[in-house]
């Protein structure tokens, strides 16, 4: 192993240096509970709440509709399980009950496993098709709206190919008709400039750890005025919407996280966009069949998912693994699955192909020189695993 190469920045970043010395102090000198009236317990809540209008007003949002969870997967449990309550037991507002979502094909298994749930209780759900690219068609998503329908999910930027989805227009069309908007923002806040006025949001959640902040803390913001139920019960901690004692450490380092992020947005976007094209114009260069998954330019700033025909991505990943490059064929949260991802399927993939499949994502640590010795590597171990291809050989016997 030459050097270690970390490319997987859409499973998780590296925890910055600054955000760990904000959090420090929480876990020793200030580690009072933030309920308590007596002085550590004071500066825990003061903490927590400096953390709330930081993360507000990177949103365009007040305070007091940010809500600290664990992580994105319970924000995104949240917005439509409650939501699905409130609307289908018609408590809002006195309306009739309504028992339809509208969410898509390639969304994170935490949306997609929470709709299967939710339409074992009788909820009925519409799966959008997307595009080759991954791009939802606004059209389709206005002419899937029905009476019932009170919920539209759709993700911000796709996890495993990075494609940003039009979002403004998709807001403006569930407003137009009455229609809450939950958007899944995990993989972009903090990487894109996000104004829940002006998009029309009306439920977010987002992870800390997708921007240099801790694991286990993310949030769910949620439109003032907006009636849904709580979704753990037992304490009065955030508003008495989320009971449980507050994860202070973890929260204080979500907001210098996002501080950071923010403040060094426009420069690291700029950089990271930079370095992906270059990598993504190497790779279709110089190995042939080969095909770029997502959105060539509507995407995230520093993801880049390929597809090698004739490979197993698998053997791919442990081989770069073996040269000290960490990469991943899709979502952290599928790792292990025999099955091919089911966002390549919806994009049109076969499963071949789909099998065949590479995420590299970039942080502004990555460097140019990182990014050639992955090309480098890359193009050899798909030259071997190729040679090794009944598939590939009866391919070029054909030719």
């Amino acid at each position: 192993m030459d050097k270690f190469i970390y490319l997987d920045n859409a499973a998780t970043t590296r925890t910055s240096p600054t955000v760990v010395e904000a959090m420090l102090p929480y876990f020793g000198e200030y580690y009072g509970n933030a309920s308590g009236i007596y002085s550590i317990g004071v500066k825990s809540k003061e903490a927590i709440s400096e953390s709330r209008e930081i993360i507000a007003s990177t949103l365009g949002a007040r305070p007091e509709e940010i809500y600290f969870t664990g992580g994105g997967s319970e924000s995104d449990n949240w917005a439509l399980k409650a939501t699905a309550e409130a609307f289908c037991t018609g408590v809002r507002q006195n309306d009739q009950a309504k028992n339809h979502i509208i969410t898509t094909r390639i969304e994170h298994h935490a949306i997609l496993h929470t709709c299967e749930y939710l339409q074992k209780q009788g909820i009925e759900v519409t799966y959008l098709n997307v595009d080759e690219n991954g791009l939802v068609r606004p059209e389709e998503l206005e002419r899937a709206i029905r009476p019932g329908t009170f919920l539209i999910s759709v993700m911000f930027a796709n996890n495993e190919v990075g494609t940003i989805q039009p979002i403004r227009e998709i807001g403006e069309i569930a407003r137009k008709h009455d229609i809450l908007f939950h958007t899944d923002a995990v993989q972009a806040y903090g990487h894109l400039p996000i104004d829940v006025e002006e998009l029309h949001i009306d439920l977010l959640s987002a992870s800390a750890h997708k921007l240099n902040g801790p694991k286990g803390v993310g949030f769910l913001y949620i439109r003032r005025n907006l009636r849904i139920s709580s979704f753990i019960h037992g304490g009065a901690q955030e508003r008495k919407r989320r009971a449980g004692t507050e994860n202070v450490p973890g929260i204080v380092g979500f907001g210098k996280a996002a501080k950071d992020a923010f403040g060094t947005m426009e420069k690291r976007s700029a950089y990271e966009t930079k370095l992906r094209d270059y990598l993504i114009d190497r790779i279709l260069r110089e190995i042939p069949f080969t095909r770029l998954n997502g959105h060539r330019t509507k995407r995230l700033p520093n993801n880049a998912n390929f597809s090698f025909q004739f490979i197993e991505g698998e053997s791919l990943l442990i081989m770069l693994d073996m040269e000290g490059i960490c990469a991943s064929s899709g979502s952290a949260c599928t790792t292990g699955s025999l099955d091919p991802s089911h966002v390549l399927l919806a994009l049109g993939l076969p499963d071949d192909i789909a099998h065949g499949s590479l995420r590299l994502t970039l942080s502004a640590e990555t460097t140019r020189e990182e990014v050639d010795i992955t090309v480098e590597k890359i193009k050899r171990i798909v030259e071997r695993l190729r040679s090794m291809s009944q598939q590939y050989e009866d391919f070029c016997r054909r030719m």
